[in-house]
């Protein structure tokens, strides 16, 4: 996928510290460590998610921008899927390069290749306070599925979204 000279692209072993960076970055940008600092450990791993599922960049001129984590059911970074369902987590653009449509193209990425496996649906857990996230999503046909909801750690509810696909004739 590219739009004007934006890039989306599976993460390489080059890519890893600059995701690291940019994720932690992010999600320390929107407030999202307050409540559970130990999280950032968690996203600057970006070696073990990439081990563990698809991990897509956004890159512009060779830089990269922003990152998102794609899985199926079962998968070690599954949280909320359902047989026949995808989900994408740690959605993060760069806090330099928002709202330029990194989040957008990273997010038609993850669209595109859960339609492209048959899947049924996408979903997606977002905290309770992130309108931004509610905006992007919504905009994509994001519907709440309140049965997705639940809470890593005290303090954080997380809110379940769920984006029904068509299904391709195999």
């Amino acid at each position: 996928m590219s739009s004007a000279g934006l890039v989306v692209r599976p993460i390489a072993p080059g890519d890893y510290a600059e995701v690291s960076r940019l994720t932690v970055a992010a999600y320390r940008a929107d407030g999202q460590l307050e409540a559970a600092p130990e999280y950032g450990t968690v996203l600057a791993d970006v070696a073990g998610r990439a081990a563990a599922a698809e991990v897509l960049v956004a890159a512009e001129d060779g830089v990269v921008l922003g990152a998102v984590t794609f899985t199926l059911p079962g998968g070690d970074y599954a949280e909320v899927s359902r047989p026949g369902e995808a989900e994408f987590r740690t959605l993060a653009v760069d806090p330099s390069a928002q709202r330029r449509g990194v989040a957008r193209a990273l997010v038609q990425a993850c669209i595109d290749r859960a339609a492209s496996l048959g899947c049924h649906a996408l979903v997606i857990c977002v905290r309770r306070s992130s309108s931004a996230a509610f905006a992007l999503y919504g905009g994509f046909g994001f519907e709440r599925d309140a049965t997705l909801d639940w809470s890593p750690v005290p303090g954080v509810d997380l809110l379940g979204l769920r984006l029904a696909l068509p299904v391709l004739a195999q």
